[in-house]
């Protein structure tokens, strides 16, 4: 393949507007260039023509002075050093290069850090060795930057290419995480160290009484964000395993034994790994035909990727990954690949309840309904989710099933394995984040003002408990006032005065 010529001047980009004329360079340039079929990086490089320097949103704008010269390495380069590794895109660009030509271009610099960088990034992700000898001299460079991007903090010496590899993850399942000023700054803030801290502050029967009654709450809330409405044997079913989450190692029976306690009724699907295509989507009312909104990862696939996820996680945790990032990792990396016919959903957000128990992020027996919080910002999360299934949809070569099911018929396993989580992570620190500032403070104080007011009906009237749990829900169901209806009938023993003193009291008690 002989291209000569990559930057290009632009004022619009694959309908993205610049923030001004400029040259589009590095990964957007390359991939415009060779037609690779990857969806665009969430941000992409442009040199300014007014000598100016800023960020938005889609863009980075650098000066003249960062231009590279117009050659493939030079953009390569330029790619690695302003714009962070994209393991996609090396992986579809190798695929458009002959070994002979990679060869040549790493050995333009064959000493230099980034030619070296090509040069580990070609073998680790295509398993093929290149005819260059092995280095023998050389300072040992880190291959991820980690003032771009999140990377172990413990790294892999390959000697042959004397690069320090400090990827995240395996050649079968490496998404990378950008650093970015929301990250940056909860990971500063310790989330989870605030965490303890107020938990450590309640009572012992208050925080096992939350717990419960969080477990529950996270149980009905995953089964609403699918769109069920379970009954309560069901929820607390999944509830008893979330609150299993962290106890069990994670590995493939695991993953099959929770899809079997997500699905109450299995005699219209096919449990287990699926053994066909799927997505996520309508069917077409008139012919039935499916209009995914998701694609998920091919069948075939399944076990290569379900055993990347594993060994990655296995990694992340071993060398004191940050939780939240390994979480948003794993378990939306499991929710695009989709391996099940039905409870995908779920088993994602038990991922993260598993995840940040077991690595240490949420104390072991303390539920962290991370789901309760993603039901809040429900519409936040189907952005996310979409941010990943829309782009890739253009790439993605299906035919209909005789059972209006897809079938994929290019290959898209990279597309599964090395995409940006970013946008994931940020989304489940900002959920994690809820959880700690609002809904277990929410759960805590209500329980100790439904203690205040149980309190106060026992010492004035002496209630049942049963008693008592009924009139605090009748007060709530009424905005503070009880019913004609109650009055008439569960509670016509009491007078108007304590009428109106009990109903003085939980306003007191419940709206301080």
């Amino acid at each position: 393949m002989d291209i000569n010529h990559f930057s290009l001047k632009i004022s619009v980009f694959h309908g993205y507007k610049t923030p001004e004329e400029g040259t589009l360079v590095g990964y957007g340039a390359l991939m415009e260039a060779f037609g690779l079929p990857i969806p665009l990086p969430a941000r992409l490089s442009l040199i300014s023509t007014k000598k100016r320097q800023y960020e938005t949103d889609h863009w980075q704008v650098l000066t003249s002075r960062h231009e590279p010269e117009d050659t493939l390495y030079k953009q390569l380069v330029f790619a690695l050093k302003y714009e962070g590794i994209n393991l996609l895109f090396f992986k579809k660009l190798f695929e458009k290069l002959s070994k002979e030509a990679i060869t040549s271009l790493v050995q333009l610099e064959p000493l230099g850090q980034y030619s070296r960088k090509i040069w580990f990034l070609y073998e680790w992700l295509t398993g093929q060795t290149l005819d260059i000898q092995d280095l023998n001299k050389g300072n040992f460079v880190t291959l991820v930057d980690e003032d771009l991007q999140f990377a172990l903090s413990i790294s892999v010496n390959s000697s042959r290419h004397r690069i320090k590899n400090n990827l995240p993850g395996t050649v079968d399942f490496c998404p990378l995480i950008f650093k970015t000023p929301k990250l940056n700054n909860y990971i500063v803030e310790n989330l989870s160290g605030k965490n303890n801290i107020f938990l450590n502050a309640i009572r012992k029967d208050v925080l096992q009484r939350a717990s419960a009654s969080l477990l529950l709450k996270d149980s009905k809330a995953s089964f609403t964000i699918e769109g069920e409405v379970p009954t309560n044997t069901r929820a607390t079913r999944w509830g008893k395993a979330i609150g299993q989450a962290g106890s069990k190692p994670l590995d493939k029976e695991e993953l099959l034994r929770l899809q079997q306690i997500v699905i109450e009724n299995s005699r219209f699907l096919k449990m287990g790994f699926r053994d066909e295509g799927g997505f996520v989507g309508e069917h077409d009312r008139t012919s039935g035909e499916p209009i995914p909104d998701h694609i998920s990862a091919k069948w075939e696939d399944l076990e290569k990727l379900i055993d990347g996820i594993l060994a990655t996680y296995k990694i992340v945790e071993e060398t004191g990954f940050n939780a939240v990032l390994a979480a948003a990792k794993i378990a939306f990396g499991f929710v695009f690949i989709h391996p099940y016919v039905d409870g995908n959903g779920r088993i994602h957000r038990y991922l993260i309840h598993h995840i940040l128990t077991k690595m240490q992020f949420a104390q072991q027996g303390i539920i962290f309904p991370v789901s309760a919080s993603i039901l809040n910002h429900i519409d936040y999360y189907r952005i996310v989710l979409e941010s990943f299934s829309h782009p890739l949809l253009d790439f993605i070569e299906w035919k209909t099933t005789k059972s209006n099911n897809v079938e994929v018929l290019n290959e898209t396993i990279d597309y599964y394995r090395y995409f940006d989580a970013t946008k994931q992570a940020e989304f489940l620190f900002d959920c994690v984040n809820d959880t700690i500032v609002n809904v277990i403070p929410t759960e805590v104080n209500y329980l100790q003002k439904y203690d205040a007011m149980k309190k106060y009906l026992d010492d004035i009237f002496q209630m049942p408990d049963k008693t008592v749990a009924l009139l605090i829900r009748f007060l709530e169901q009424n905005n503070g006032k009880l019913s004609k209806r109650a009055l008439e009938k569960e509670f016509s023993v009491l007078s108007e005065i304590e009428i109106k003193e009990i109903e003085e009291n939980y306003i007191s008690i419940f709206d301080n």
